[in-house]
């Protein structure tokens, strides 16, 4: 028997889910005016096949510390629905699996596709898709660039969303892109894709941190940075002076407030810091409030708004973009239902014309939306204007495939999968509550324990 056929025998026979935090509070890495102290975490699920010599598949939803056990249950809820599934199946019908996750009518009534719920969708789904991407021995992004036209349709659910965007229209795309697509893959291999950087602008760090972190950045090679305001006003004027003294006046500086003010405050909050030429303002309100980032967005012009990290699926985002509510659209790999909702977004997205720059950072983002980034340029938008990956450069070292940087750009990924498996030491240390990160014994000191490359080994496949 083939590798192929043993693949294709194979059926999902386990399903785990790990509860990992790690404490980055005390750096106050992450800190933003509405979250001053996360600890960013992750929902993590493994999924198995009842044939050992099968890989595993890795996948997540990000957190950030208290209530991710919420979401473990969500995800534990969820077992009846992925035990039994076959290999095939989902090499063939990822769409019908979502749909199979989403519908079950009992779940269902708990969202439907929004909430707990849905984090728990992305983070299985996240974990069938690097499993079948290491079943075909490809990175995710090349899974997707090579399946034909037919099977990115199928994997996506048209239901809400036919008014914005049809089938016979991503095959259009897909079809057009394809005669050029090798050009912009070789493009990639030897540029990257651009990214920005948020490090440098964590509100909780001090000024001194900030002008380091600037130069640091500079060096190597980032062109592109992001700063959290919303705390207060005096203290983002004077935190971005320092920011644009150190990186120009030409050089892109973007503002996000994570949900921070009502419609009025973040319109007069944003023309206020007009000064430093903000590029785009992003999660200047809720998240649900379309009508209120279209305000937004009239009221701020020439200013962008961006928003999505925290949009709950394709509905919220095709009334984003038919509403003009949005410059910038800011998928993310975990917050709707995993790659198949995403892929949704980003062919609704390139329709109306809008940029997609995937938000990143917290527990493997970084790690995720480069894939999906890299599939939107070869297969259907053929386009980097506008275009960027957030980059944070934190717990990358957790992760089998981590993220290469290169001059401020992301480098291809070319390792099987979804880049989303951590390392079993990882998962072990920071596993809450009961790893020793969180339960140290009191005869380790835990500041000799940082783990190093050594001490780390893959999770076994």
């Amino acid at each position: 028997m083939d590798e192929s056929s043993a693949a294709s025998n194979a059926r999902v026979s386990s399903l785990d889910v790990v509860d990992v935090r790690f404490p980055t509070s005390a750096q106050l890495d992450g800190s933003d005016a509405m979250n001053p102290d996360p600890d960013y975490s992750a929902a993590y699920v493994i999924i198995g096949t009842d044939d050992p010599a099968q890989p595993r598949g890795f996948g997540m939803t990000f957190t950030i510390g208290r209530g991710t056990e919420v979401v473990v249950a969500a995800v534990e809820s969820m077992r009846p629905l992925v035990l039994g599934v076959s290999v095939e199946e989902l090499r063939t019908g990822m769409g019908a699996f979502w749909r199979h996750l989403t519908g079950d009518s009992h779940l269902r009534w708990l969202g439907p596709e929004k909430g707990v719920m849905h984090l728990a969708t992305a983070a299985i789904v996240n974990s069938a898709w690097d499993l079948v991407a290491k079943v075909e021995g490809k990175p995710l992004w090349q899974l997707l660039a090579d399946m034909p036209p037919d099977a990115i349709v199928e994997a996506i659910d048209f239901r809400y969303i036919d008014d914005a965007i049809t089938p016979a229209e991503i095959v259009a795309t897909l079809e057009r892109n394809g005669a050029t697509r090798a050009d912009r893959e070789a493009e990639l291999r030897v540029t990257g894709y651009p990214a920005y950087t948020t490090s440098i602008g964590w509100l909780g760090y001090d000024d001194t941190k900030i002008a380091r972190l600037c130069d640091e950045a500079l060096a190597d090679g980032f062109t592109r940075f992001k700063m959290k305001v919303g705390a207060d006003f005096d203290d983002d004027l004077r935190r971005a002076r320092i920011i644009r003294d150190h990186i120009g006046p030409d050089r892109m500086l973007a503002i996000d407030a994570n949900q921070r003010w009502g419609v009025a405050e973040a319109i007069d909050w944003v023309n206020g810091m007009a000064e430093v030429n903000p590029y785009w303002i992003e999660e200047p309100t809720s998240p649900d409030d379309i009508l209120g980032h279209a305000a937004i967005a009239r009221g701020v012009a020439p200013v962008l708004v961006a928003t999505g990290e925290h949009v709950h699926n394709r509905v919220m985002f095709k009334q984003l973009l038919a509403a003009d509510a949005i410059g910038v659209c800011q998928i993310d790999a975990t917050r709707v239902g995993g790659v198949n909702e995403n892929l949704a977004i980003i062919f609704m997205a390139a329709k109306a014309g809008i940029p997609v720059c995937p938000h990143a950072g917290g527990v493997g983002l970084c790690e995720l939306v480069q894939h999906l980034s890299i599939f939107d340029y070869i297969s259907v938008s053929a386009s980097l204007d506008g275009r960027m990956i957030e980059y944070v450069d934190h717990l990358h070292e957790h992760f089998v495939d981590p993220v290469s940087m290169r001059d401020g750009a992301y480098q291809v990924p070319t390792l099987p999968g979804y880049s989303s498996e951590m390392y079993a030491a990882s998962l072990e240390r920071f596993a809450f509550p009961n790893g020793p990160e969180w339960a140290p014994d009191p005869g380790i000191d835990a500041e000799s324990e940082d783990i190093v490359a050594d001490d780390v080994q893959p999770v076994p496949r």
